[in-house]
């Protein structure tokens, strides 16, 4: 399995950037697709973007435009560039690895890092 780490989150006034950060460590093959959700209270997680092995990448039409996800396969690290933030960008953003079975049965979470959006 995977040990996945977040960092990078903060506060910013909208219109601002952040970049963030999911360093994983473990089975490497399990982290072929790799993903950022986030989460308001009282909501559930929502997806934010995902990158595969050869980057190809998705996004929610909410972030399309706006965010960009990476990843350096060298460093087992995941990106998520965030500009032109706005308040309704704040929430918890977790990084997550997909299930892949039988041999990464189980989807992989970090605890997650907080991002803030000022108005």
């Amino acid at each position: 399995q995977v040990h996945l780490v977040e960092s990078g989150g903060g506060s910013t006034q909208a219109g601002g950037s952040l970049r963030l950060s999911c360093q994983a460590s473990g089975d490497a093959y399990c982290t072929r697709v790799m993903s950022w959700y986030r989460q308001v209270p009282g909501k559930n997680r929502m997806f934010v973007a995902n990158i595969g092995s050869a980057g190809n990448t998705d996004y929610a039409d909410s972030v399309k435009g706006r965010f960009t996800i990476s990843r350096d396969n060298a460093k087992n690290t995941l990106y998520l560039q965030m500009n032109s933030l706005k308040p309704e960008d704040t929430a918890m953003y977790f990084c997550k690895t997909e299930s892949m079975p039988p041999r990464c049965p189980l989807d992989n979470w970090g605890q997650g890092t907080q991002v803030t959006v000022s108005s």
